[in-house]
């Protein structure tokens, strides 16, 4: 299950990870979130190096406001605390697992 970001956890948990961190920006009443989380359940699973995490929108309007999202979902990449890649609105599985394989996997930062 994705790790829950918040303001107080996000330096530690995002920046700090060991592992890169794949962070959806999301909000309950957003359709294309609800569509969204099932296939970060299932990137998840499938990519036991990375870390999912979420940030709801509503609850955390600063994180929301630090990355400039104005758009949900969006799907932000970080590698070594540094955000490598995004991608904003709905997005397919192979679109999001070809943020990992180009960033994560393959090098490319």
């Amino acid at each position: 299950m994705a790790k829950e970001i918040t303001a107080r956890n996000f330096d530690r948990e995002v920046l700090g990870s060991k592992k890169p961190v794949l962070l959806d920006f999301w909000a309950s009443w957003c359709a294309p979130s609800k569509n969204l989380a099932p296939i970060m359940n299932e990137i998840e699973r499938e990519n036991p190096e990375i870390t999912v995490a979420t940030v709801n929108v509503d609850e955390e309007p600063d994180l929301t406001d630090r990355f400039g999202i104005m758009n949900i979902p969006a799907v932000l990449l970080f590698k070594d605390g540094a955000l490598t890649d995004f991608a904003i609105g709905n997005q397919t599985k192979d679109t999001i697992n070809g943020m990992i394989d180009d960033r994560i996997k393959n090098g490319r930062a």
